[in-house]
């Protein structure tokens, strides 16, 4: 599934965690995995280097750094059975990365998150959070180290039955599959947005026909799971969508979430789901988002 894996690398702590998470995918897939680090254009001018030496020599030290940078995570491929590329490129980040996937018929990008607003919400850095929105692979986001054993024991499917959340379940069961792994298969029904669309309140009935909905859609990842001989748990429950998945992380102490991106604005920008966006802002285990 994954044959070939892209960690861009800006030097951060975050990237060097979203290394770790691509490394340990690439050994499960016998992955070739490619560190990219980009050299923003807009920090000099082609042009004037010609002209200004400073110009020409600044230029020199951020491709300096961005070598660095590579040469770091590459480091950390320990494992002599991987195959490694390293490239540094010059443009503008999220572009260049996008290009870079394409030229080199990237399977997965795996990618660090920053920053922190407020009390529970991560700001995604921009570059980040451009590319998970207009990715046409899928995108792994991770913030936190992950500790020695680098195991996915435990697999959030969150579904709601949309074809833009099927897409993620052949993802996370290849994964579950991979490391002998339990797939969780959880829908939630959004009780504040039923609720927010009538005056005096749903009835019982509305809500028995969306819990059936909701049983399907899990039903739908048991019978993909079974199929592949893979463990699965499924949970239907009531709430507000992504607190109910950031509660059932916790609870079941998962490992790894695969979600689905959907919508469309302009030409090639995707629009996240906000459930799948709230998600990979607040999450403390990398998430897995696939269009």
């Amino acid at each position: 599934m994954y044959d070939t894996i892209l960690v861009p690398t800006d030097g951060s702590e975050g990237a060097e965690a979203a290394a770790r998470h691509g490394l340990n995918l690439a050994a499960a897939f016998d992955s070739q995995i490619h560190f990219l680090s980009v050299v923003d254009e807009r920090s000099y001018s082609s042009a004037l280097a010609d002209l200004d030496p400073t110009v020409g020599e600044q230029r020199e030290v951020f491709e300096q750094q961005a070598t660095g940078a590579v040469e770091r995570l590459e480091e950390l491929a320990t494992d002599p059975s991987l195959t490694c590329h390293t490239a540094v490129e010059h443009g503008i980040a999220h572009e260049a990365i996008r290009s870079y996937a394409a030229e080199h018929d990237i399977d997965l990008i795996s990618m660090g998150t920053h920053g922190r607003t407020g009390l529970d919400r991560l700001l995604l850095g921009s570059v980040t959070e451009r590319v998970v929105r207009t990715s046409d692979v899928p995108v792994l986001t991770a913030r936190l180290e992950p500790d020695d054993s680098l195991s996915y024991d435990q697999i959030l499917i969150p579904t709601d039955g949309s074809e833009s959340a099927t897409a993620a379940i052949d993802h996370g069961i290849a994964i579950a599959d991979r490391f002998d792994a339990t797939v969780h298969a959880l829908s939630v029904v959004d009780v504040s947005a039923v609720a927010g669309a009538y005056d005096v309140g749903p009835g019982p009935d509305l809500f028995d026909s969306l819990e059936e909905g909701c049983e399907r859609a899990v039903a739908a990842v048991e019978d993909e799971c079974e199929n592949r001989d893979v463990n699965i748990v499924t949970e239907v429950t009531r709430g507000t969508p992504y607190r109910g998945i950031q509660e059932y992380v916790d609870d079941e102490n998962i490992d790894l979430v695969t979600m689905g991106t959907h919508g469309r604005t302009g030409l090639e920008r995707y629009l996240i789901g906000s459930v799948t966006e709230r998600t990979v802002r607040t999450s403390d285990v990398p998430v897995l988002t696939v269009k």
